[in-house]
């Protein structure tokens, strides 16, 4: 079958189609754009996230490791009857800084944001569609 041209409008209602074309376009453009940056933005959150844990993993492996033998040399060197006192202190003051490093991890995860770029550019898009109504 032969392929029949498409018909396109004249006079006024041509002008009302190319302005709603344009209306579309521009706006599917602008949903393309957003959606490229919030990929582009997850992906940049997700490499930093890996890289941040494989360092705190292993800074905390190396701390740990090195505190154990620092504490076994510190113990090996005090006298036999301070030992259990010693050890008391030790375990003490390392649970406290335990629970102060949780709480710290707790509320610098609570104050981070996901996707602040992209939010901040829809919460613009959505003031100036706003503002022509």
């Amino acid at each position: 079958m032969a392929e029949q041209p498409q018909v396109r409008a004249q006079g006024p209602a041509k002008g009302v189609l190319d302005v709603g074309q344009r209306i579309i376009t521009i706006l599917v453009s602008m949903v393309e754009t957003r959606v490229r940056l919030a990929v582009v933005e997850l992906e940049e959150e997700k490499a930093n996230l890996i890289q941040l844990l494989i360092m705190a993993g292993m800074t905390l492996l190396f701390t740990a490791f090195g505190l154990m033998s620092l504490l076994i040399l510190i113990f090996w060197a005090i006298d036999p009857i301070y030992r259990l006192m010693a050890l008391g202190a030790t375990t003490g003051i390392l649970l406290f800084l335990a629970i102060f490093g949780a709480i710290w991890t707790l509320v610098k995860a609570r104050r981070s944001t996901l996707l602040g770029a992209t939010r901040k550019q829809l919460e613009i898009d959505r003031s100036e569609l706003e503002g022509e109504k």
